[in-house]
């Protein structure tokens, strides 16, 4: 449904994507992450046929983005990071003026846009009031009603929670999984780590324009980590623990009776940490594996201006960051 091969896009010598290729076919959802100014709009704009690309091609179920722009445009459904609302119209005038263009009668924009109102947690009486009166989060909804109005077969949503509340924001997140469920293909743009782990089928983490890391989330926590976290409690707190344990593991946290250590190779080396402790006095009271988040994953790769990490094995996709 979503195809790109080395997609590129300069401004004035800057730029913004480069070479960037990723593939995504219908009920995937891909979430697209990265820091501000990484490429991720860039990149959307491009696919939605709203900015040329300078290199590369991309392609919308077989439509390509510039000579087909106008069938590229009727396929999709785009939320922008700025939606773009109109003020001074309420909320159905503003979905008839979209769906007309997307060529839906009057009839249908009013009963598909009062049915997502509800979906969204929203009232009947709130797609007749001005958009000048929504809260943001209401603002941001409508957004989303619109880019789902035409019921379209592929989905593009920079930050889709933003400004919402944990309610609305669930909400929304259960609509995007029916949508992918329905056989959608979706890009997620988001700095919501949490929820890019709920929603995503794959992860794709863009720096400078380029995506150095790709995978499904479980596959980039263990081999792009490349170690694993545990606690102790112990049955006291401990003192001048500090150096007992240097030769063993990287401790990373000592907090009243419990323990945070970084074990390389815990099938050998936490059995030694138990038997430390306890020639040391201390009894261990339970010992536990702390899973990684993906938050972890992504500051390992975004932050280490050197990072270049290689997957040992699977299909995770590294590329080291050229600057």
């Amino acid at each position: 449904m979503i195809e790109a091969e080395k997609l590129t896009k300069r401004f004035d010598g800057f730029t913004a994507v480069e070479e960037l290729s990723l593939s995504i076919k219908s009920g995937e959802l891909l979430a697209l992450l990265g820091p501000n100014g990484a490429g991720k709009t860039t990149t959307v704009r491009m696919l939605s046929a709203i900015l040329r690309p300078t290199e590369g091609r991309a392609q919308i179920n077989g439509f390509d983005v510039v000579k087909d722009a106008d069938q590229v445009r009727r396929l999709i459904g785009l939320l922008t990071e700025q939606p773009g609302l109109y003020s001074r119209s309420n909320g159905i005038e503003y979905l008839i003026f979209f769906g007309r263009l997307y060529g839906m009668s009057d009839e249908e924009i009013r009963a598909r846009g009062l049915n997502l109102f509800h979906r969204f947690g929203m009232l009947e009486s709130d797609a007749y009031r001005r958009l000048g009166e929504y809260s943001k989060g209401m603002r941001q909804k409508v957004g989303i009603i619109r880019a789902m109005l035409h019921s379209p077969d592929v989905l593009l949503l920079d930050e889709p929670t933003s400004a919402m509340d944990p309610h609305s924001s669930k909400l929304v997140r259960d609509a995007i999984l029916e949508l992918r469920d329905d056989k959608r293909a979706i890009i997620v743009c988001t700095h919501n780590l949490a929820e890019a782990e709920l929603l995503a089928d794959r992860i794709a983490i863009i720096r400078r324009g380029q995506i150095i890391a790709e995978d499904n989330p479980e596959n980039l926590k263990r081999q792009l980590l490349g170690h694993r976290r545990y606690e102790l409690q112990l049955d006291h707190s401990p003192n001048g623990l500090a150096n007992q344990l240097d030769d063993l593991v990287k401790l990373e946290e000592i907090e009243g009776d419990r323990i945070r250590f970084v074990s390389e190779d815990p099938f050998s080396t936490n059995p030694q940490v138990v038997r430390r402790l306890d020639s040391l006095g201390l009894g261990v009271v339970a010992l536990q594996e702390l899973s990684a988040t993906l938050e972890d994953v992504y500051l390992s790769i975004v932050t280490d201006e050197s990072s270049s990490a290689q997957p040992q094995d699977g299909n995770a996709t590294t590329t080291q960051d050229q600057s």
